[in-house]
């Protein structure tokens, strides 16, 4: 972990709730996708957790969705300093992933699995993507992930666009039936399901409120199978096995 201070180069809208912040600073201590930053914002007591988008040279890219009023002061801020501390939690293991996985976001769970995206396509692998939204006017990141030459499927819970339903209604569609593991970020309900629909093996990223985002107030603790496991520290990415849904 490491406390810095970077400079806010862009902050642009990409939805009606979800902007996009280019920080420019030292991201060294950014060593794996998945990890996510803490930003100390002025008026507020406790930092606000944000996955990592993208990470290159000293460009940090962050995506976050405005849910309270900690988010919709970020999304006020057009120039200035943050103080951010970087290279939280464990991120996702490559090792694992054979060489066709799938990549499955839901919402504001889609940015972490950019920086993935990249990495496996830097590494050999062949990664495709599902990325799951509620409407049409929700979605983002479609393009950028399509820019990467990756096969990309996106689901709408109304049908407004792509496949109408859930990412799992996806995952039988011929870029994505010969998923060799699977690696996901969203909201439970979306992981829970995952894990039910698929026989193979998977990292899951979990979303949890946080309080100091390094370990010490143990306020993010879950249980795991192998123990109790703080998301901020020992995740937020947990392996499908381990989790205790799976043993029922």
């Amino acid at each position: 972990m490491k406390q810095s201070f970077f400079e806010i180069v862009e902050n642009t809208p990409l939805t009606k709730t979800v902007y996009r912040m280019r920080l420019v600073g030292d991201t060294s201590d950014i060593t794996a996708s998945g990890q996510f930053v803490n930003i100390k914002l002025d008026g507020f007591f406790l930092r606000r957790p944000i996955s990592v988008c993208d990470v290159e040279g000293d460009t940090l890219t962050l995506v976050y969705k405005v849910v309270g009023k900690g988010t919709e002061a970020m999304s006020k801020m057009t120039e200035g300093t943050l103080d951010v501390l970087t290279g939280l939690g464990n991120g996702y293991d490559l090792s694992k992933s054979g060489d066709t996985p799938v990549l499955v976001g839901g919402g504001v769970g889609v940015p972490p699995l950019y920086l993935l995206c990249r990495r496996l396509l830097a590494v050999g692998k062949r990664p495709s993507v599902i990325l799951g939204f509620n409407t049409r006017e929700e979605i983002f990141y479609e393009e950028e992930f399509r820019a990467l030459g990756v096969e990309v499927s996106v689901a709408t819970v109304d049908g407004s666009y792509g496949t109408r339903g859930f990412v799992t209604d996806c995952l039988s569609l011929p870029a994505h039936k010969n998923a060799t593991y699977f690696y996901t970020c969203g909201p439970e309900p979306m992981l829970k399901a995952l894990c039910k629909a698929t026989t193979i093996s998977g990292q899951l990223s979990f979303e949890e409120r946080m309080g100091c985002g390094f370990g010490a107030c143990m306020g993010c603790s879950c249980q795991t199978l192998t123990g109790n496991k703080r998301i901020c520290k020992e995740g937020p990415v947990l392996e499908k096995e381990e989790l205790l849904w799976n043993a029922n």
